[in-house]
């Protein structure tokens, strides 16, 4: 229905549920939903219907026809995830209905087609990008489910400390998924847009920036995730370690996951507080039609609850402390992995000193990016 409506209802993004839904109540909404109560992914999923009806259908069951060789991990999510990135933040027109129903509709089919050819589960763990992101980051959550099938409370990040290491692949998802909301703030700043010349209080559009955006989307994570290597790398000589960079790295890179929850808060909040009251007018319309299905459609848009100077300072003061919550967060859950590979008190935190640097580096930037002017 909302593809559906992304071809054939309003062309305004804001009256369309299509763009609302997916860059509004998914991308942002269900994240900070996954990060505080679990995986509530699973029972949006909308692949597992369709999959199972036709695995029925044609008597495949789990399995596919074919198995994903063990080397490819999850290196199909990653080039997939950064896809998604790229239409997000350096396509011309992602809010446009038609061109994203388009996206969206290729991306449902190809991988509805992929998990017949290699099974649901399987590719679920290894190429459907936003199964992988939301099962990592419901890790932080602080509802779980007990053995007895009753739900109960956790530390924030708690479920984290249990995770396997991860190998390759998913230690640059998880980077990935990071340095894209970086840059995506990073890009808008007067700073950025300096560097090429451009004048930021005559924006150009983002036709002009495809280039420039593509290069600092793919110089971002390859930055990022040069130095959180090395800052692994240090610690673990610091330490005396004998396990390998892999090892080290894969344990350490869960210590990301309150950071990149912590970036999605200070970074989508403004728009999950506007957007998302236009998505509940245009779910009541999704055709543009006069229709009234929730009773919502006529819903009084308060955009003022982030205008004005008193709204300025209790958002930014949210976003500040998000991040520097995540931080925190973030240096306590490397901690309790450096104990696990470091079982002495002393060199478990030498090995940290090095990463928890990173980290306040990173709160430096992530603080600097909410301060600093930007347009776009």
């Amino acid at each position: 229905i909302l593809i559906a409506a992304g071809f054939f209802g309003s062309r305004d993004p804001l009256s369309n549920p299509l763009p609302l839904v997916i860059w509004t109540l998914l991308w942002a909404g269900v994240t900070l939903l996954q990060g505080v109560f679990g995986d509530l992914w699973s029972w949006l999923n909308p692949w597992y219907g369709a999959w199972r009806l036709a695995s029925r259908l044609f008597g495949t069951r789990d399995h596919g026809a074919w198995r994903l060789p063990g080397w490819v991990g999850c290196w199909p999510a990653v080039i997939l995830f950064f896809a998604f990135a790229w239409f997000e933040l350096i396509d011309p027109a992602p809010d446009d209905p038609g061109r994203l129903a388009l996206a969206a509709g290729l991306y449902w089919l190809f991988s509805f087609l992929a998990m017949l050819a290699f099974g649901y589960r399987d590719w679920s763990r290894s190429g459907e990008f936003l199964t992988v992101f939301f099962s990592m980051v419901a890790r932080f959550a602080v509802a779980e489910r007990n053995q007895d099938g009753r739900l109960g409370l956790c530390w924030p990040g708690a479920k984290l400390l249990t995770a396997q290491p991860l190998p390759a692949s998913g230690i640059a998802f998880l980077l990935l998924a990071l340095s894209s909301v970086s840059f995506d703030g990073l890009s808008k700043t007067f700073f950025w847009l300096g560097l090429f010349g451009i004048n930021p209080l005559e924006f150009p559009g983002r036709t002009a920036l495809i280039g420039s955006g593509t290069c600092g989307l793919i110089l971002t994570f390859a930055l990022l995730a040069a130095v959180f290597l090395l800052a692994v790398r240090l610690g673990q000589r610091f330490a005396g370690s004998d396990h390998t960079l892999g090892q080290a790295a894969g344990l350490l890179v869960w210590s990301i996951v309150p950071i990149a929850l912590a970036y999605h808060v200070a970074h989508y909040l403004t728009a999950l507080l506007v957007d998302g009251q236009y998505a509940l007018a245009a779910l009541s319309d999704p055709f543009a039609r006069g229709w009234n299905l929730f009773g919502t459609a006529d819903v009084q848009i308060e955009a003022g609850i982030v205008a004005g100077a008193d709204s300025a300072w209790w958002l930014w003061n949210i976003q500040a402390g998000a991040i520097i919550l995540g931080h925190v967060l973030a240096v306590l859950v490397a901690h309790g992995f450096a104990w696990r590979l470091h079982p002495q008190p002393s060199r478990a935190a030498l090995s940290q000193f090095p990463l928890t640097l990173l980290m306040i580096a990173y709160t430096v930037f992530g603080l600097w990016l909410l301060a600093t002017p930007t347009a776009g």
